[in-house]
């Protein structure tokens, strides 16, 4: 009886916010097919929105160099150093011919030249200014572990081996050519004309590496340059019977393993600036209902469904078929200097926001949110859509008491600096939906 009561009770509270839909209309498996079968719209299900901060994140072998700092008036100060080792093909100035021909060949000069990759984000209106410093220890990872992350840091010298100002232009073909201090230019022209440098393992262990590090005074954007096509260029000529011949040697990076972003921010005086460590969250309450995702620091999005499990209490055999997950960015969050990605990424995670998959839905593919960019004159159509039902239908039927959250991110997030803030179920203006369609049969 009290069961038949709870029943009744669940049907009531669900008819009376949503609407009923001919099975028809909907497409679900032949298990679920009959005449009398109805779909229901339920609505009314609560979200519980969250930021998390991921410990760390791997940004080695991520194929990019990432260098700048702007100041977010959402976020705070994000900032960018770049680390990588380099190598050369060869290290000898002879391409030919005996060692005595070294001596008609002199050092002329030694610059870095960065290709832009079309990656950036902030205002490129503004001058960047970059540094070049010599690392002072070997770049190569802590004890069992192959990889770099965001918070990874080396030591370097504090002088400058070279530095440029510049508006960047990355979405052009484009370079930046970095002039070095002509007098650690020299010192490696003649270890290699000496032969004091002859390999790779000789020259790392006089030269580690670089750090690119931006200017904390004037920088307002992050900039992405190929790893592939980015180099250390020593120019060097051959003077011979009054003929002068050109020739350069390119230092590059050899093992993408060693190239790393470290990147660094910091929230003071902003919503996040209480963020807890990696296995707790921070309420969208206590952040004026929103919740907030920036690639680069570790700060993602959770999702939380409280209550899913009730929905089996409304009839003996029922499912859910489909749920739509609809979120919207914050307005005025977003702008041409912060523009909204095209899509996010959905991860499942228990409790202490460790991830143990993709979010996928029924048939095994990966479920992505995806910009909806029909804007009106509000930007109410403005958001992004997941296809949930699979996991929510999963969720329902559990019998333990552990439950899964959704991590939302966004693509690239070991590579990039971009951001959204959502708004949670009580945000004024920008609410969560959810739409679940279940059937009873």
């Amino acid at each position: 009886m009290n069961k038949f009561i709870l029943m009744l009770f669940f049907a009531f509270a669900i008819f009376s916010c949503g609407t009923d839909t001919d099975a028809g209309e909907f497409v679900v498996g032949s298990d679920y097919l009959a005449v009398n079968n109805k779909v229901i719209l339920i609505d009314t299900v609560t979200v519980d929105m969250a930021t998390i901060n991921f410990d760390s994140l791997v940004t080695s072998s991520q194929s990019r160099i990432l260098i700048g700092n702007y100041e977010d008036p959402i976020f705070g100060k994000v900032k960018s150093d770049s680390y990588f080792q380099l190598g050369a093909k060869s290290y000898s100035l002879l391409s030919g011919g005996s060692d005595t021909e070294a001596v008609n060949y002199v050092f002329d000069s030694i610059s870095m030249i960065l290709k832009y990759d079309n990656y950036y984000y902030g205002d490129t209106t503004q001058v960047q200014k970059i540094d070049i410093y010599r690392v002072l220890q070997k770049i190569k990872p802590n004890t069992d572990d192959d990889s770099f992350y965001n918070n990874s840091v080396l030591s370097y010298s504090p002088e400058s081996l070279g530095s440029i100002s510049y508006k960047p232009r990355p979405t052009e073909k484009d370079s930046i050519n970095i002039k070095m201090d002509p007098v650690f230019g020299a010192e490696i022209f003649q270890k290699i004309k000496k032969r004091e440098i002859t390999d790779f393992t000789s020259f790392t262990e006089y030269f580690k590496g670089i750090v690119l590090v931006p200017s904390t005074t004037n920088s307002s954007s992050v900039i992405g340059f190929h790893t592939s096509t980015s180099v250390i260029r020593m120019y060097y000529s051959k003077y011979q019977s009054q003929e002068e011949k050109s020739y350069y040697i390119d230092f590059v990076i050899s093992e993408p393993s060693k190239q790393f972003n470290s990147i660094s921010s910091d929230k003071t005086g902003t919503l996040l600036q209480n963020l807890p460590v990696s296995n707790s969250k921070l309420s969208s309450m206590l952040t004026d209902r929103q919740g907030f995702i920036q690639s680069g620091t570790g700060v993602a999005c959770r999702i939380d469904f409280p209550n899913i499990k009730q929905l089996k209490y409304i009839s003996d055999k029922g499912a859910i078929v489909d749920a739509q997950l609809i979120l919207k960015p914050v307005n005025n969050s977003y702008s041409e200097k912060y523009p909204l990605a095209d899509s996010i990424q959905v991860y499942v995670a228990d409790n202490l926001n460790r991830i143990s998959s993709s979010l996928v839905n029924s048939a095994g593919v990966n479920v992505y949110g995806i910009l909806n960019k029909k804007s009106d004159e509000f930007n109410e159509n403005i958001g992004y859509t997941f296809s949930v039902g699979n996991f929510l239908q999963k969720e329902m039927l559990k019998t333990a008491d552990a439950k899964s959250s959704l991590v939302l991110t966004l693509p690239g997030i070991s590579k990039t600096v971009n951001r959204i803030v959502l708004g949670d179920q009580k945000h004024v203006n920008n609410k969560i939906q959810l739409k679940i369609y279940y059937i009873s049969y």
